[in-house]
């Protein structure tokens, strides 16, 4: 059982991800982005994850998408946590380089990750992809306009991602994720 401390703990990383997110929607939606990160915390938490596991899955967007320093999430929520979240991200840097060079270097970053990384990242990749399923059959090949790189690209790398899960990081998670991008790559033939 978690003791009050760790709640507190993952309440107030719920509260500062809720308000550091507060203007962002999931792309091509009115979903807000809070959604997210709350399904993401959910299969951490579900996988067996630790709070700082939890804590940092709730912040795992906050260095990449919101411009949070590496120092200030780790005076806010610790080392542990600011690790992995530095872990989760693609880059810190503004502007972003460019979308398949980011990607390549995570994916050959992947491997020397801590199992706290590559849970968090694993939980991120599989609720996401879910989300793609799900807004695909919504509204189709329409769906992959909403993102900078297309359908072939965000295929490569979530077969990409899911091969080096299955290896890193095996289970339940992993082979979800599997499932998850054979099912995209069949809606989307």
């Amino acid at each position: 059982m978690w003791d009050e401390v760790e709640h507190a703990r993952l309440s107030k990383a719920l509260a500062f991800a809720a308000h550091i997110h507060r203007d962002q929607s999931r792309k091509g939606t009115n979903i807000p982005y809070i959604s997210h990160l709350l399904g993401v915390c959910s299969l951490v938490l579900e996988a067996g994850g630790s709070p700082d596991e939890a804590v940092a899955a709730l912040l795992h967007d906050a260095i990449e998408d919101q411009g949070l320093s590496r120092a200030d999430l780790r005076e806010r929520f610790g080392h542990v946590v600011e690790e992995i979240v530095r872990g989760c991200s693609d880059t810190d840097q503004q502007p972003k380089p460019p979308w398949r060079e980011r990607k390549q270097a995570y994916l050959d970053e992947l491997p020397r990750q801590s199992r706290s990384v590559l849970l968090v990242s694993l939980a991120d990749k599989v609720h996401n992809a879910r989300s793609l399923l799900f807004d695909g059959r919504a509204v189709g090949a329409e769906l992959w306009s909403r993102f900078n790189a297309g359908r072939d690209s965000q295929i490569w790398y979530y077969e990409s991602l899911a091969e080096l899960y299955r290896e890193l990081i095996p289970g339940a998670l992993a082979d979800e994720l599997t499932r998850l991008v054979e099912d995209l790559k069949a809606e989307a033939a």
